[in-house]
């Protein structure tokens, strides 16, 4: 019978930030990121795991079912940024550890991103998770780095306690299985899984996961069009059920790369040849590496002297890890490395706090991107006064994070204990975040030709456009379901065939016919085997509504106990006057040898009592039915009517002679 896919996000559904997509096939449940939210600094930053039972289908009492015992309730729920439109969340009771390893098939991270796999350690280690984790091999050399660095700052310097160790960053990286692109892998009896090139950042993948006929590809988040350290998103039409997309930016069509490039740079010179500071906040790898590599070679072809920083000892071990990686980036940065490392950067150097108060100009790239916390937000507190600096904000910044607020025209801003900032300086938004734009999602779908798509990780009102563009394009279905929000697709009915083996050779033999081939009317020097490609002639017999089988003719009669009829046709080639002169068994030897040479060896044709036989074909001596004058006389079955029209050809030539 048909089952149905269903698919309920936890995190990016209508959001952007917190990526976390439940997909159910049959028994088959599959975890897309386990993200964290970086508007929020309460129990919402991590998905609600709670609530997998019920966005599964489980019962609750099931999956209350073990006994490990429960962790201590989530911290009490905070209200939500101003202006970010998220409700105000309810925390389900934590389900007892171990739980999910009954409930979760496997958990799958698309890139090292924090907003897609934040979570992770989260999930293991103090939720209990310890079943199957896959991620490309760039993506588990990443998300460590990026998940201390992270870490450090909320426990270390913001003095949140409740938030996972460094010890369970390791523990939990221990878990997982890393693949390479294109890499099948066969998690269950019934799931595979392989990953596609998604752009984006190094190692970032399109997820392809199958559970029998059905399908399903998680993109994460992609770019369709290459820079320069990255190529562009690649994925075999392998048409699933269900494509889950991202549509960050689904309502933009962006300027080209080379127009952006050339704003930023005419931007930053202008802002630091008259004495400004130029802030962009970044996140430590990805964007990072390439508006570093623009703004380098920039330097290097104008003989600037400002100093351009990187905060932070992120740079060092993001050199480390792009230079192990290099297989991931673009062709050319692949066919120059042996000349040059462009990760070595001429221009960019590590940043020291106290820098950030010297005077005269600089550039600094500082992280995290969104200006919600770390080095990038106290370096705009103190830049933010002055009316000479600039800040390019390269990437989205979620609702609720101070890049957001900034980039909506807040003039003074307000923290907690702490003096108000006016913001005199100029703050603008220069898009070089590798996410598809409009036309990117669309040549997607295009690619991997889906049968339904599924849109997460945007803004609800984008998303309802998006919807009816692609309505409108490809006439499929379109869903972009709420956070907790379920969809539920009709899988195809499945009704499993045994195929006879006899049936499944018919092909090879349609294969034993040799042409011979010609190129701009030059014989070939070796005939060319042509494959006929017909499909298979069959019949398909169904006993019990059960059982299936797909038959030869013969075998199918044999089945069914009835006779079986053979369409059998003949036709008579007169014989010139000269060979019907030639002795008959030397005349079949002549005709036995022209035909061999058109067939396969392996097929061969034999003489037998007066007759050359291959199949149902026969070719033997006869006289014409009227005037009794001698012939060749062949004779075949509709079953090798391909063969008869290779034979008469051949017989045909050995008759002009």
């Amino acid at each position: 019978g048909t089952g149905k896919i269903r698919v309920v996000p936890l995190g990016a559904g209508q959001d952007v930030g917190g990526s976390c997509v439940l997909v159910c096939i049959g028994k088959v449940v599959v975890m897309f990121d386990c993200g964290m939210h970086m508007g929020y600094t309460d129990h919402r930053r991590f998905p609600d795991f709670s609530s997998i039972p019920e966005a599964i289908g489980v019962a609750a009492a099931q999956a209350q079912a073990h006994t490990p015992p429960p962790l201590p309730p989530a911290a009490t729920a905070t209200p939500p940024p101003e202006g970010s439109g998220q409700a105000a969340a309810t925390v389900a009771a934590p389900l007892p550890a171990g739980s999910f390893n009954e409930l979760i098939t496997c958990v799958i991270v698309s890139h090292f991103h924090l907003d897609h796999c934040g979570a992770l350690p989260h999930f293991t280690e103090q939720r209990g998770y310890s079943g199957p984790i896959f991620m490309t091999y760039p993506t588990k050399a990443v998300a460590p780095i990026l998940l201390e660095d992270y870490r450090k700052i909320t426990v270390e310097r913001k003095g949140d306690n409740n938030f996972f160790t460094q010890q369970n960053v390791k523990d939990c990286m221990n878990k997982v299985t890393p693949l390479n692109v294109k890499e099948l892998i066969q998690v269950t009896d019934e799931l595979q899984v392989r990953p596609w090139y998604a752009g984006h950042v190094l190692g970032a993948g399109l997820w392809e996961i199958r559970v029998g006929t059905e399908s399903v590809v998680y993109t994460g988040d992609y770019n369709m069009t290459p820079d320069r350290h990255l190529g562009p998103a690649f994925i075999a039409p392998v048409r699933p059920t269900l494509l889950i997309t991202e549509s960050t930016y689904c309502t933009t069509i962006r300027d080209s790369r080379r127009a952006r490039e050339t704003d930023l740079l005419k931007r930053v010179h202008k802002c630091v040849e008259r004495g400004g500071k130029v802030l962009i906040p970044v996140f430590a790898l990805g964007r990072a590496q390439e508006l570093m590599i623009l703004l380098d070679m920039y330097w290097e072809r104008m003989n600037l002297n400002v100093p351009i920083y990187f905060s932070g000892g992120l740079i060092q071990k993001a050199n480390v890890v792009y230079t192990n990686f290099i297989n991931w980036t673009n062709q050319k940065i692949k066919q120059t490395y042996h000349k040059r490392n462009v990760f070595d950067f001429k221009h960019i150097q590590p940043f020291e706090r106290n820098i950030a108060e010297n005077p005269g100009p600089m550039v600094l790239f500082a992280t995290p991107g969104m200006l919600h916390t770390g080095l990038s937000l106290d370096v705009f507190k103190k830049w933010a006064p002055g009316e000479a600096n600039l800040v390019i904000l390269p990437g989205y910044c979620s609702p609720g994070t101070m890049g957001n607020a900034v980039l909506n025209g807040a003039k003074r801003l307000d923290f907690e204990g702490r003096p108000s900032i006016d913001v005199r300086c100029t703050v603008i938004a220069l898009s070089f975040s590798a996410h598809a734009d409009a036309k990117g999602i669309m040549q997607l779908i295009k690619m991997a030709q889906p049968q339904n798509v599924l849109l997460v990780h945007g803004e609800k009102e984008k998303m309802e456009y998006m919807q009816r563009k692609i309505n409108a394009d490809f006439h499929i279905r379109c869903f972009a379901p709420p956070n907790q929000g379920s969809v539920e697709i009709d899988m195809a009915p499945t009704i499993p065939a045994l195929l006879s083996s006899s049936l499944i050779k018919r092909p090879a033999q349609d294969d034993r016919i040799v042409l011979e081939g010609e190129c701009g009317g030059r014989p070939l020097k070796r005939p060319r085997k042509v494959s006929l490609k017909a499909p298979l002639h069959g019949v398909i017999l169904m006993k019990d509504k059960k059982s299936v089988q797909v038959l030869t003719p013969k075998e199918a009669a044999a089945e069914l106990h009835v006779p079986q009829h053979e369409l059998r046709f003949t036709t008579r080639l007169q014989l010139s006057l000269a060979l019907s002169k030639q002795p008959p068994q030397e005349l079949l030897t002549a005709i036995h040898s022209s035909l061999q040479q058109w067939v396969d060896p392996c097929a061969a044709f034999s003489v037998k009592e007066q007759c050359v036989r291959l199949g149902s074909l026969s070719v033997s001596l006869g006289t014409t039915r009227t005037a009794n004058e001698p012939c060749i006389e062949v004779s075949w079955s509709h079953d090798d009517e391909e063969l008869y029209v290779h034979t008469k050809s051949v017989l045909l030539k050995l008759l002009a002679r």
